[in-house]
């Protein structure tokens, strides 16, 4: 599933801007319908095929399962996954992660990443994206993959756009919509959903260490 290269227009213009104006940016345009629906159908598949694990917190000695904080599944992707939809979302992603470093110099180096999957009434609570003993994550990127979310489906990202938390901005995870934002400075949660809800979730690192798996 070949895609054209990522377009400099405006839209990906004032992705950018909101970046490194505010740290974090909201786009609805990278990715297109046919991939979000083939993404989706990836992800159910493997779901039902019994792929995916418990979501746990922490990392190395220090990771553990705590269904208190969070009770979503995960499967961990790579670029030499054999779907061509999974290799797409990998082009896709390598040419935002270019943009962002000719205009940001982040240096993004790598991307991990997995499928995300709530069950109805799963949750995550607040929390941030860097690790305390590893500053390599850099750029959180969120993809959903549900379309026509009802507005009644609960399974908002909460954004907290202080550091104090005082303030937030609740995102629906309608297909297509690809969330950004600095993985240490923006607190976050995904409110408990009252419907099944995928998403690709992804971190862009920078390069100082091997990958966490």
């Amino acid at each position: 599933m070949p895609l054209d290269p990522l377009p400099y227009d405006k839209h990906l213009t004032d992705t950018l801007d909101a970046l490194a104006d505010r740290g974090w940016a909201v786009d609805h345009t990278l990715f297109d319908a046919d991939l979000i629906a083939a993404l989706r159908a990836s992800c159910e598949a493997r779901w039902q095929a019994g792929a995916f694990h418990a979501a746990a917190v922490g990392r190395a000695v220090n990771e553990a399962r705590r269904e208190d904080i969070r009770s979503d599944a995960v499967l961990w992707l790579d670029e030499s996954d054999s779907d061509p939809a999974v290799a797409a979302y990998f082009q896709r992603m390598d040419a935002v992660r270019q943009a962002v470093n000719q205009t940001l110099y982040l240096g993004l180096a790598e991307l991990e990443t997995h499928f995300a999957t709530y069950p109805e009434g799963a949750f995550y609570k607040k929390h941030l994206d860097r690790f305390r003993d590893d500053d390599a994550r850099t750029l959180t990127a969120v993809l959903y993959l549900n379309p026509d979310w009802p507005a009644d489906a609960g399974g908002q990202m909460r954004l907290y756009l202080d550091e104090a938390c005082t303030q937030h901005l609740d995102i629906p995870p309608e297909a297509g919509t690809l969330v950004l934002f600095l993985s240490d400075r923006f607190w976050h949660e995904v409110r408990p959903t009252h419907q099944p809800r995928m998403a690709v979730t992804g971190w862009f690192r920078r390069r100082i260490g091997p990958m966490p798996w």
